[in-house]
């Protein structure tokens, strides 16, 4: 995965996420293009996908929920995801993203 995915800024991070809702669950499914692809068990109804991004994220990283914000993307595949309370390497050793 390339730099681009995963940007430390202004005391955040941005993460650059591919979403593929209806999954069987919700997991990590490694990279798409320059973006981490997740797998959400939620429907793309009414939010639910993105409720359930933002919950997966969250645990996944070890912050609250209200430190995760979908900045871009609420109705697309493609969305751009910022987290406060983390750096970009505790967020790619995290998501599994060390080499």
């Amino acid at each position: 995965m390339t730099e681009m995915a995963i940007q430390e800024r202004d005391g955040a991070v941005t993460i650059s996420v591919r979403v593929q809702a209806r999954a069987s669950r919700t997991e990590l499914a490694g990279a798409h293009g320059d973006a981490l692809k997740i797998r959400l068990a939620a429907p793309p109804v009414d939010g639910k996908a993105n409720d359930e991004c933002v919950r997966f994220l969250a645990r996944t990283l070890g912050v609250a929920r209200s430190a995760v914000e979908i900045l871009s993307g609420h109705a697309s595949k493609t969305k751009v995801v910022r987290v406060t309370g983390i750096t970009a390497g505790d967020a790619r050793r995290l998501l599994g993203l060390e080499n």
